[in-house]
């Protein structure tokens, strides 16, 4: 089972790759066209939003699941064991309440706009709320999992990094050559 959800997640990376790929095309395309030949892509900007908003929203699943957005977890550590478990699922059953929040609203904003078309494109305004449901539903399984884990004990909230404490440890961490040489005297 791991292994499919790895799939998943490497097939997540690869769109969000062609995504910004996508964009790059368009918006330098539609540049050189408006500059060099006074003309251009008439759908080039709606196209190069909607790829960075799904863009976007598939990067914050990705993150979610390698715990790599950025937050303060000081309290939490310095709480008892059993304290720092009480912190983390309240934590999470707000994070639950809150994505329940984004996939219902995403619901409801993709039904009113299914029939609705962007006016350069024609695409369904559905695809563009549809961008929230991409990221609810994976998130919201996520977050389930994180909890079930901690309430069976499998994630053991005094050891486990829950979120990046800032971005230069995030930098560190996927390239240690980034560390600051010692000072030498």
């Amino acid at each position: 089972m791991i292994r499919i959800i790895d799939f998943c997640f490497l097939g997540l990376k690869a769109a969000i790759a062609a995504l910004l790929a996508g964009m790059v095309v368009l918006v330098f395309g539609n540049v050189v066209l408006r500059y060099a030949f006074n003309t251009g892509i008439t759908y080039s900007e709606e196209l190069s939003r909607i790829f960075f908003l799904w863009l976007t929203f598939l990067g914050a699943v990705v993150a979610m699941r390698e715990h790599g957005h950025l937050g303060v977890d000081t309290l939490l550590r310095r709480l008892p064991p059993s304290g720092a478990k009480v912190a983390v699922l309240t934590g999470q059953a707000l994070m639950v309440w809150a994505t329940w929040l984004m996939i219902s609203g995403s619901w409801t904003q993709t039904l009113i706009n299914l029939h609705v078309s962007a006016p350069a494109t024609g695409i369904s305004m559905g695809v563009f709320y549809g961008a929230g449901l991409a990221f609810g539903v994976p998130a919201l399984l996520l977050i389930l999992s994180d909890m079930i884990g901690v309430l069976t004990g499998r994630i053991d909230v005094t050891t486990a990094e829950f979120v990046k404490d800032s971005e230069d440890e995030l930098a560190l961490e996927h390239d240690p050559s980034l560390a600051a040489p010692s000072a030498k005297r």
